[in-house]
């Protein structure tokens, strides 16, 4: 028959080895959070906003934006919204056909990756507008940005022709 001290043993040490394990980890993790390691929220910039003049028989043109993120944690651009456009803006994505023949595919959302950024083009992610009336070269669009955890961004991009670059630095 075993002594009454080694039945006690055997539970404390089964209960005791994962407490100890737990507070080693939460120890662990404090210590990381502390010096940094757990990211901090993301903080998501527009460096550059441009908007290509409508040209031809077609409606709709694209606005290019670069979002810089200097935060820790990466972001997810989920809507863009303009009271200068007839339909909502829509984020798209350029696609080749196995022919060669372009086009847009909506996206849902755009993700803004943690200290680097998106810097959309005419050749990857851009937004997919139909301009209210005529813009012409020079002058502004009024964008707003919504993400799924930073707050949302107002921006303003320059109108501009297609090819002749890529506009300036965006007004608030």
């Amino acid at each position: 028959m075993p002594v009454p001290s080694a039945r006690l043993r055997a539970p404390r040490a089964a209960v005791g080895v994962p407490v100890l394990v737990c507070g080693l980890a939460f120890a662990g993790l404090g210590t990381w959070a502390a010096n940094g390691g757990a990211g901090s929220p993301p903080h998501v910039t527009v460096t550059r906003a441009y908007v290509f003049q409508p040209s031809g028989p077609t409606p709709e043109t694209a606005a290019f934006l670069t979002l810089t993120n200097d935060g820790g944690s990466a972001d997810r651009l989920v809507e863009v919204a303009s009271p200068d456009t007839a339909v909502p803006p829509a984020l798209s994505e350029h696609r080749m056909t196995s022919s060669g023949a372009a086009y847009r595919q909506p996206v849902d959302s755009a993700t803004v990756p943690a200290g680097e950024g998106l810097t959309m083009s005419p050749h990857g992610i851009d937004v997919t507008v139909r301009p209210k009336g005529t813009w012409l070269p020079g002058e502004e669009v009024s964008f707003t940005l919504r993400f799924t955890h930073g707050k949302p961004l107002s921006v303003r991009a320059v109108v501009v022709r297609p090819g002749t670059g890529t506009g300036r630095p965006p007004r608030p």
